[in-house]
């Protein structure tokens, strides 16, 4: 017979977490050290990248809130205004191959949305739609330009759209090029976008893309958005890193992606009236391109271009077909400009 009082038994068992505390070695703290301040990517130099990607006639607009707004006003100057707006992580640069091909006939106004190009952060750190709508009406007040063709690719294209709700009087014609927005289609998948964007959806993957921002990435990420990989040269690739890291770039991105999009807002876009040009890549893998038909039954009265073999960026994967489709669509839907003229720088 055994005393209870007698038998101690094994000894009593600690917490679990004081028994499964794991000590990392010091030799290792510094070594993930040293690794993160030699793969930490630094911000570009402004003054540089203004000199390359500015020239020198760049021109900024100053906004109320303190916002410096790079834009450029090229092509026709008496002709028709149409103000165009780049997609994420991209910058006005995106639109010169249209410029090229549409402004012998328009009057082309392009801007670095805040927190891209050499627009970099803005004062009130606005990246929402509100702030991007207030940086288009700096333009426009500085070139006094009352109404005008308004188009957007990607974020842009969301933009543009949120735009023509905001200020239905203004917008002439609408130019939706593999625009955001649009709700998934029952049964539907997302795209599979491409490596930059999925690293964004995350915390940690947000903080470390504001502190590494390899080339490589760039260019991946690059490659896998469009779907004619002849396009992406050196010049693309450096072009889309230097700007990304232009001072305040990074730090608006992963703000951004933290943003509501304010999705009940696409339920809104049949109020739009302008006359609505939906052009889309048909191998777009980061908006579904069935988005073009959900645009299109939401807008009465709106026209689909879809582009075989095309992805993401029409703009520069195919400018002769997308400048194509733009003047027709304009020749027909509004009056057309009165002669062609030269194109002007």
């Amino acid at each position: 017979m055994i005393d209870d009082d007698e038998f101690e038994g094994p000894p009593p068992r600690r917490p679990l977490l004081r028994r499964k505390r794991v000590l990392i070695p010091l030799g290792v703290v510094l070594a993930i050290l040293i690794a993160f301040l030699a793969l930490r990517t630094p911000d570009s130099d402004r003054d540089a990248m203004i000199a390359k990607y500015g020239g020198p006639d760049v021109q900024f607009a100053l906004g109320p809130a303190g916002q410096h707004i790079h834009y450029r006003d090229q092509g026709r100057r008496d002709g028709p205004a149409m103000v165009l707006l780049h997609g994420s992580n991209s910058s006005l640069q995106t639109w010169e191959p249209l410029v090229k091909r549409l402004g012998g006939s328009y009057r082309i106004v392009t801007l670095d949305l805040p927190g891209h190009g050499l627009t970099g952060a803005t004062p009130d750190k606005d990246y929402g739609a509100d702030g991007m709508i207030a940086a288009v009406d700096v333009v426009a007040a500085r070139l006094d330009l009352d109404h005008f063709i308004l188009g957007g690719n990607s974020m842009g294209g969301w933009v543009a759209w949120r735009y023509a709700l905001a200020e239905p009087g203004r917008v002439d014609a609408l130019l939706l090029l593999d625009a955001a927005g649009m709700p998934l289609r029952k049964g539907e998948k997302r795209a599979p976008s491409n490596v930059g964007f999925r690293l964004l959806q995350y915390p940690f993957g947000r903080w470390l893309a504001s502190q590494i921002t390899p080339r490589a990435l760039v260019e991946k990420s690059l490659r896998g958005s469009v779907a004619r990989q002849e396009i992406v040269d050196d010049a693309m690739v450096d072009r889309y890193w230097e700007l990304l890291r232009f001072p305040g770039n990074r730090e608006a991105t992963s703000l951004r992606a933290k943003l509501d999009r304010e999705p009940a807002m696409a339920d809104r876009i049949g109020a739009i009236k302008a006359p609505t040009l939906i052009l889309f890549g048909k191998e777009d893998r980061l908006i579904n391109p069935s988005a073009a038909e959900t645009f299109h039954e939401r807008i009465a009265g709106s026209e689909v271009v879809l582009l075989g073999g095309i992805g993401h960026l029409p703009m520069e994967e195919a400018p002769d077909a997308t400048a194509a489709a733009i003047a027709d669509f304009l020749k027909r839907r509004l009056a057309p400009p009165s002669a062609v003229g030269p194109e002007t720088p």
